[in-house]
């Protein structure tokens, strides 16, 4: 997992936006900011839950605990317009052990082209 200075510095540069940019967003100066960058100092709880805010993803995502953007899911969410996570997490455990893996190894199979794609689009947007 990224460490959160090294994905804060990302996002920032992704939306082509400066330092001075991101540190009005948290109500702190530059300098401020940049120590958060760099690792000097930590990012404040305030700081980060604006950060959040301000791009639309989880604060654990932000700190590198996670690599879903959106944060977690509740076992009532609904994943399809047919089931829950708590129906689909039902399901996988009532299969044998032997099919439960192939079900993760798909899953995971999935995430890593999801992964990949999103990977791509970025280079070429980097590209353009």
């Amino acid at each position: 997992m990224k460490k959160y200075t090294e994905i804060i510095r990302g996002l920032r540069e992704d939306k082509d936006l400066n330092q001075t940019d991101i540190a009005e967003i948290i109500n702190k100066n530059q300098q401020q900011y940049s120590r958060y960058e760099k690792g000097t100092r930590e990012l404040p709880l305030s700081a980060l839950m604006k950060l959040a805010d301000f791009y639309g993803l989880s604060t654990d995502y932000l700190l590198g605990r996670t690599n879903r953007k959106e944060g977690a899911v509740s076992i009532g969410e609904q994943i399809t317009n047919e089931f829950s996570a708590g129906e689909i997490i039902s399901d996988i455990a009532m299969l044998s052990p032997e099919r439960r893996a192939a079900a993760v190894e798909f899953i995971l199979f999935l995430k890593s082209r999801e992964l990949a794609e999103e990977g791509k689009k970025k280079d070429d947007k980097r590209k353009q």
